[in-house]
């Protein structure tokens, strides 16, 4: 059943969202150097065959701009791509090791472990294998749809659009996108030079916003319930206090786990190969479940895995996210990268589009409803709009399951506003009071201030409504 649920100063949200920004490294030189070559092969792959970029796109925007941790290494490597077989190769360490990460339909890429080749992949699951990507956006659910705004509407937003594509909402800002949106209607939509609609790119921490999602499309079919304990078969010793932890507790980023001085440390995952199995699942506790909110990728990474283990198989595990949701809401050009094991990475490593964010979006504007058929619960927006008992301090949007509030300690915005936020400005602004979608993707750089999606969001309502007056 679901129960109720629901950051700090916007200038530190970069801290929490992405990788490697905020401790000095403890890794061995090997092990960056290891994490680097992982890092081109992984971006590399994914850019080129979830987002069909090219290599200068790659090098400037996927490459460049990053965290410092790897910086200077990245700029260093070269990456090896073979386009028929769908692998990336970037060799490291003068040569003597070697990289892998291998493309898989829906799944996007996949980064093998340090000491693996090419011959261990065929030992990683690929339950899509022949199925073909799809090469241009559908439309849907605007397609044919005149745009509702007056000319003066119109000329309003296209300016704000126009000051979001310079440095106006940040000094950092590269912005690559932007998409505004009703469920009938796209009022707005822009794209960086040489992308398109069916350009995927990395969402960062909005996957997170998206992994929830997928669960509460389980939670619609009855295979889980968010107040159970997540029962993991790796805390299921009589002695585990962690068989405390609910479900819940983990959406609401309270699992009282140890999560490191960074919650959002999880470099080992994320370039290294690590697997979510040997790293989210061996934290110990610190804290009792759900008397404290820590940003922790961990936590999101133990609720998918939590909802796996409800599984009799990978393969209906790994089919599950699409049939059930993304699929039938048309995002043709979402993938879902998982682990060597077959773990969704839904903290982080999903590749999608701006319209693919967008139909999200509107499913929630429509209460889980999507072509007449119920696809989350109906009341899953109110579930993760309302605020979790352990909240960010004041001065920094609520949190409620998996998504940022915009609540009453932002007057500027509708109270309801609600927001999936990721690393290089990757946002999906939610506003129920509105039937308002608003996206915008970046690849803002490391250490300068990025994309104010607070500002962006208040200054389009201004336009809409200002303009609706003349």
């Amino acid at each position: 059943m679901l129960k109720s649920a629901c950051f700090y100063p916007l200038a530190a949200l970069p801290l929490l969202m992405a990788s490697n920004l905020s401790l000095a490294a403890e890794e061995t030189d090997t092990t960056l150097a290891a994490y680097a070559a992982g890092y081109v092969a992984g971006f590399t792959c994914s850019a080129t065959f979830n987002g069909n970029k090219d290599a200068a796109a790659i090098r400037e925007y996927e490459l460049g701009g990053i965290y410092p941790l790897i910086a200077e290494r990245v700029a260093q490597l070269e990456a090896e791509v073979n386009s028929e077989q769908r692998w990336v190769r970037v060799n490291y360490d003068n040569g003597k090791r070697s990289r892998y990460s291998v493309w898989r339909p829906k799944l996007g890429c996949v980064d093998l472990p340090v000491g693996a080749s090419l011959d261990n992949f065929p030992h990683v699951a690929n339950p899509f294998a022949g199925d073909k990507a799809a090469q241009q956006d559908h439309g849907g659910p605007w397609q044919e749809q005149p745009t509702p705004l007056k000319p003066s509407q119109q000329s309003a937003l296209a300016n704000v659009v126009d000051r979001a594509f310079s440095k106006h909402y940040g000094r950092g800002a590269r912005t690559s996108a932007v998409l505004i949106a009703t469920p009938e209607h796209l009022l707005a939509e822009r794209y960086l030079e040489g992308m398109t609609p069916a350009t995927a790119q990395r969402t960062w921490s909005v996957a997170k916003s998206i992994g929830a999602s997928v669960i509460g499309a389980a939670v619609q079919q009855l295979l889980i319930e968010v107040d159970e304990p997540a029962a993991l078969e790796n805390w299921s010793h009589p002695a585990d206090p962690r068989a405390a932890i609910s479900l819940e507790n983990l959406l609401h980023m309270a699992s009282g786990l140890d999560s490191n001085a960074a919650g959002n440390r999880t470099d080992r995952v994320y370039m290294g190969g690590g697997l979510v199995s040997d790293t989210a699942t061996e934290s110990a506790l610190e804290v009792a479940p759900g008397t404290r909110w820590k940003y922790a990728n961990n936590d999101t990474l133990l609720a998918l895995r939590t909802l796996r283990e409800r599984f009799a198989t990978l393969d209906a595990y790994l089919r599950f996210p699409f049939e059930s949701l993304l699929d039938k809401l048309g995002m043709q050009h979402t993938y879902l990268e998982t682990d060597w094991q077959g773990d969704f990475i839904l903290s982080s490593q999903v590749w999608t589009t701006a319209r693919d964010l967008a139909r999200l979006g509107v499913l929630h504007l429509n209460n889980g409803r999507w072509q007449g058929e119920q696809l989350l619960p109906t009341n899953w927006l109110n579930y993760i709009s309302t605020p979790a008992a352990a909240q960010p301090p004041e001065g920094a949007p609520g949190y409620g399951a998996q998504w940022w509030l915009y609540n009453e300690r932002f007057p500027e915005l509708p109270n309801d506003t609600i927001a999936a936020r990721g690393n290089r400005g990757q946002f999906l602004v939610i506003i129920p009071s509105r039937n308002l979608v608003i996206v915008r993707r970046g690849y803002d750089l490391a250490g300068e201030p990025g994309f104010n999606e607070h500002d962006f969001t208040r200054d389009i309502l201004k336009a809409l409504d200002s303009a609706s007056q003349l």
